[in-house]
This record gives structure tokens, sequence and C-alpha cells, in this order.
């Protein structure tokens, strides 16, 4: 297979590093220095194109792709409020375009016992709900799309939970979901999902030890999705 890497910062060069274990070609480097040479590659020649850039870069990129009917495997958080034009282009161009906030496995059941444990705690209401994310100082956006999942699951099961809300450690209302974003280095990735009440509290933590998970998900992602058609998810890739 023939990828495109859009975005060529740390998690671009080991997703091209796995990428090329496996046996695939990479066509293109593209970061914000050299962009320009986008307009030197052949559409034809790219199979796949892989996007891990920036969230003020992302939509640019993927457009790039989708309107020349290449797929496109995106992993950039911050920019979501425009997934829906990059849907729609999507299925204008009957091409595909896989979206996840996280592509580790691991993260991803994660999501799933996140969204389990907050079905148990509906009634509970002696308990609040925080969320405490950890990444590296280079991460630009806060909170981490992964934490925006993660809160997604959680309002899905507590009625009573009308938002999160970024939040360094403030009292929130009964209502709102805080988030706390820290940026520490090295850490690539710690979530922790707190349920706290005066008697004790509940935890779940998931802990990324290195970038590793993250770009051999993508890889295995972008092998999936050739050939196929339309708007994918990881519950489409795990069969969730």
């Amino acid at each position: 297979m023939n990828i495109l890497l859009l975005g060529y910062g740390k998690m671009g060069k080991i997703i091209g590093e796995i990428a090329e274990s496996r046996g695939h070609s990479i066509v293109g480097k593209i970061n914000i220095e050299n962009r320009a040479d986008l307009e030197k590659l052949d559409p034809a020649s790219i199979d796949l194109a892989i996007e891990f850039s920036q969230p003020d870069a992302a939509v640019e990129n993927i457009s790039w792709a989708i309107s020349r009917g290449i797929p496109v495997v995106s992993g950039t958080t911050g920019w979501l409020e425009r997934k829906p034009e990059v849907e729609a282009m999507t299925l204008a161009k009957n091409t595909a375009f896989f979206y996840a906030s996280n592509y580790s496995i691991g993260v991803n059941i994660f999501f799933k016992v996140n969204q389990f444990l907050a079905s148990l705690m509906k009634g509970q209401h002696e308990y609040k709900a925080s969320i405490e994310e950890i990444h590296h100082t280079e991460k630009k956006d806060a909170p981490s799309g992964t934490a925006i999942t993660l809160a997604e699951g959680i309002l899905a099961e507590l009625k009573e939970v009308k938002s999160w809300e970024l939040n360094q450690g403030q009292t929130t209302g009964a209502d709102v979901l805080p988030i706390t974003s820290k940026r520490i280095d090295p850490a690539p990735g710690t979530h922790i999902i707190r349920y706290q009440s005066e008697i004790d509290d509940i935890e779940i933590i998931h802990t990324a030890h290195s970038r590793k998970g993250f770009a051999l998900g993508a890889v295995l992602v972008a092998e999936w999705i050739i050939g196929r058609k339309g708007i994918f998810s990881m519950n489409e890739f795990l069969s969730f």
C-alpha cells in the first residue's frame, strides 16, 4: 500500500516506521514546512492518507485528500466542529474517512469499560464524577480528544450530568463533569476516571507507555479500510 503521511511530527514518524516494517511504502511526508509539495504528488499513486497533523491544519489536509478520492485515516484532535463537512465531502466523493480520538486498542477497550462503569453509577448521587488527563507539553489541545470521548461516554449514561467543562481543580455543580488537563513531559497519555464520595473513591486508569500503540492502531486501521466506502470509527474496526 502506498501511504501519504499528512503530518510528520513524532506520531507521523512512528507511523511511517511501523508502516514500512509491515511492507508498505511512504510516498509523501508532509508537514508545515513542505506543504507545497502536496501539489507535486500524483493522487493516483496514493492508496491512502494517514493524517496526524495539528488542529488548525487538519481540515485543509483531510480535504486535500478526500477531494481527490483518497481515503483518510485521521487522528488529529481539536477540530471536530468541522467534522460534519468532512463527512459530507467523503460521501460526495464516494471514498472513506476514518476518525478516532485514539487508535490504541487498549484505550478503546477503556472507552467501553468507562461507559459500563458510568451505567453502574446511575442513581448513585453521592458520587461526583471527574476526569483527569496528562500529556506531554507538545500537545496543543486541551482537554485531549480521548478525554472528550470519555466524557461523552459518561454523559450518555448519567443523565443528571448535562455537560463537561475544562476545569483545573475548581468546584463545579452536580450537572457538570469537570476535566483537568496537565502537561508534563514525557507522558504520552494517562486518563483517570474518578467517582468521589465522602465514604470512598472509585477510579479506573489507562496509562500509555509509548506512542507505539497509537501508531500501530492507525496502521492496522489503514490496512482494514482499503476497499471500503463511507464513514468509520473504532467501533466498526473492533466490531464493538
